[in-house]
């Protein structure tokens, strides 16, 4: 504790960050890691294991009806914020979400500016007649089909949230590399071993989106699966509207509801570095109650050792105070068509089930699993719990009548 105060008072009065992470030369390193220059002097660390097959790689079967889904629905967004999303397809999805449904409106003032006051006849049809600001219609064949650790077209991507790396991954990375499957994982700018500039305009949205943008861009085949915890799901959700050709599933865990990001302005992350370096202690303690369902000493291992919330002060500060994207809101996240599982953790108290639910209802395809033993770092609480949902849903492809045939997905 007083070592990191006498790091506070030196960072004031020096105005450098302690703890900041140099850039690296752009190489593979001895133990499998590969540092990837996404810009000039921006350089992430990445884990990628692609598997050694001794054989040419399997292949899906090739029936273009196998899988295949026809996604249909129509957006209408008014200007008063509310939505009517109808579904005309038949997307696989929950046959109660299938239905047409009116999202809840925004608040809007009643007639005479009393609540309950009747309206008139004219107003009445006057709004029953107003247009919409943006109608947006999907109309999409997918062909969704099980993704196969023996399947040389498959890539899993693992992104981190906040304050964590790819070590928080570890369980899943070992899972699916056992598995066949190739995986990458990188590490966000500031966080891990990745390069950490010394401006905050890195560390914005939309500077980590393109960065996330370049090592999908680098390590994509033709089917690939986005696998996001936390901050980790908007980036997710990002490269899943930029390619939806390319993303063939998405799984989102403990990412919150479907609505545009803004850094709040009364947030304790807008303190300066060197008060939050000071504070560092009580951060940690913090997100060790708020992270995980139990405080123990095994829990306080895990996050040592998912070296999660170890970053410099002003990385953190950097991070949250620029998440700012308008565009991810419930309209950007309706459009998805992309088959989407949502893992959550029942005792999350940074992110509550009610958001989880809210995402469930506006995306096309989606599924919701609720981890009783789980909260907001449920992949190290509950890894094989995590493992078996991630594999199951990664295996699965919808019951059309191709994939009822005998033909079999190699």
């Amino acid at each position: 504790m007083l070592t990191s105060i006498t790091d506070g008072f030196l960072c004031c009065l020096l105005g450098k960050t302690p703890n900041a992470v140099g850039p690296l030369d752009s190489v593979e390193s001895s133990d499998g890691f590969t540092f990837l220059e996404v810009k000039p002097g921006r350089i992430l660390r990445i884990h990628h294991s692609a598997p050694e097959r001794p054989g040419p790689p399997e292949f899906p079967g090739s029936s273009p009806e196998r899988g295949a889904v026809r996604c249909q629905r129509r957006i209408t967004l008014y200007r008063n914020g509310q939505l009517l999303i109808e579904n005309l397809g038949e997307a696989s999805r929950p046959e109660s979400a299938r239905s047409p449904r009116r999202c809840p409106p925004c608040p809007v003032p009643e007639a005479n500016g009393e609540p309950g006051a009747p309206e008139p006849a004219g107003a009445a049809a006057k709004r029953r007649k107003r247009k919409p600001k943006r109608v947006v219609t999907v109309d999409c064949k997918k062909r969704i089909t099980s993704c196969k650790g023996t399947h040389g077209d498959v890539v899993l991507f693992f992104i981190h949230g906040v304050g964590g790396s790819l070590d928080i991954w570890k369980e899943q990375l070992e899972f699916f590399s056992k598995l066949g499957y190739e995986v990458v994982a990188p590490d966000l700018a500031g966080h891990g071993c990745s390069s950490a500039p010394p401006v905050a305009a890195a560390y914005t949205f939309y500077a980590l989106a393109e960065d996330m943008r370049a090592v999908f861009k680098r390590y994509a085949k033709k089917r690939n699966i986005l696998i996001g915890h936390s901050y980790g799901v908007s980036f997710c959700t990002f490269l899943a509207h930029e390619y939806p050709e390319l993303v063939h599933k998405v799984i989102m865990i403990n990412g919150g509801g479907p609505t545009a990001l803004e850094p709040s302005l009364c947030s304790i992350f807008n303190l300066p570095p060197c008060v939050l370096h000071c504070l560092s202690p009580c951060l940690a303690w913090s997100f060790l109650k708020a992270g995980f369902a139990r405080q123990g000493a095994k829990e306080k291992q895990l996050l040592k050792e998912g070296n999660a919330f170890n970053v410099s002060s002003f990385v953190l500060r950097a991070t949250m105070s620029g998440q700012y994207w308008p565009e991810g809101d419930e309209l950007y996240h309706a459009e998805l068509a992309v088959p989407v599982l949502l893992v959550h953790g029942m005792h999350d108290k940074f992110v509550p089930i009610e958001e989880d639910q809210r995402m469930a209802e506006i995306l096309l395809i989606a599924f919701l699993k609720v981890i009783d033993e789980g909260s907001h770092m449920v992949m190290l609480e509950c890894p094989d719990t995590v493992n078996t949902l991630l594999h199951e849903f990664v295996l699965w492809e919808p019951d059309t009548p191709a994939a009822r045939g005998d033909g079999d997905t190699k």
